[in-house]
């Protein structure tokens, strides 16, 4: 049984500044949940990576927020993310008070104790809690393991592999499930972008390989090029015979008012991306291409991904 969690509403915001109005949220939110999505991602907690002014509605994720979508939607389908870094001893009580009931904290693989004790805290006060190891694709295995085991034991429920260069394949993602389903007992999910076209087949082969819970976004709104298609992944669900439950026509009809209503929405895979995801380089990496000449760009890549030979 797979678990579905729809990311629009917060991975999406990267494309539009977070700038969905509160009539668009509700409403995506309802027909998501209306169509049998297990959870939908609200936003961000205070902000992403890099707080910065000016975040639209949902990288904020202000209590008022997520009270009006507990209006909507019942809490056990609401769930939001955050840095462990952007938020205050008091947060995660005021979230859980508004209506969150899962929380996903993105965790930084070279200093996770600040991250597992909020973890901790979170788990104790009830929600279910997920832990996402980002950039997977470019940490070692050995540091994998350990965070997956540091994970458990500070009590995640579920810990999601984040292809956040969208650059592995589905060998690579079904070898890293097989690893962390070695050493931990928690249920593993996959977070997968398209930068090189591959998130539907990594989402397969993840559930292939046991995983069991899968973050898609409506018409692949994302970072960059954009994540897992939603309607695609459940009419691969229902083609394959693997479950029925969900409401692909409803869905549809959502991808259609978005497509409709949202310009940043359409999907995209600009050249930049492909780029990136091929040296498997960070979206960060972006700005260092030249986007107006795609070969030198991918020459300016290789670079940043050769060896430095010292003098």
């Amino acid at each position: 049984m797979v678990t579905n969690l729809d990311v629009t509403l917060r991975d999406g915001g990267y494309r539009n500044n977070f700038g969905f109005t509160l009539e668009y949220a509700l409403e995506h939110a309802r027909e998501s949940v209306a169509a049998g999505m297990e959870w939908v991602e609200i936003g961000y907690r205070k902000g992403s990576f890099q707080p910065k002014p000016g975040l639209g509605l949902t990288g904020l994720g202000a209590d008022e927020y997520i009270r009006a979508m507990a209006e909507v939607i019942p809490p056990e389908r609401i769930c939001m993310i955050l840095h462990p870094k952007n938020i205050e001893d008091d947060d995660l009580t005021q979230m859980f008070e508004a209506g969150v009931r899962l929380v996903r904290f993105c965790l930084p693989s070279t200093t996770p104790e600040p991250g597992l004790a909020v973890l901790r805290k979170a788990a104790n006060l009830g929600f279910t809690t997920t832990v996402n190891i980002t950039r997977v694709s470019q940490l070692d295995r050995r540091r994998l393991v350990e965070l997956s085991a540091m994970s458990e034991d500070a009590g995640a429920d579920v810990i999601y592999l984040a292809d956040s260069n969208g650059s592995l394949l589905p060998d690579e993602v079904s070898r890293l499930v097989t690893l962390v389903r070695s050493v931990t007992r928690s249920a593993i999910g996959l977070h997968a972008h398209n930068n090189l076209g591959l998130a539907l087949a990594n989402s397969i082969a993840a559930v292939d390989a046991g995983a069991t819970w899968i973050d898609s976004s409506v018409l692949g709104m994302g970072k960059g090029p954009g994540n897992l298609i939603t309607e695609q992944w459940l009419a691969y669900l229902g083609r394959a015979g693997r479950t029925d439950r969900y409401d692909l026509g409803r869905i549809l009809t959502l991808a259609h008012r978005m497509e409709s209503e949202i310009a940043e929405a359409r999907p995209s895979l600009p050249l930049p991306d492909l780029v990136l995801g091929h040296f498997d380089l960070s979206v960060e990496e972006r700005a260092k291409l030249p986007v107006d000449h795609m070969g030198a760009a991918f020459s300016a890549a290789r670079e940043l991904t050769s060896p430095v030979v010292a003098a």
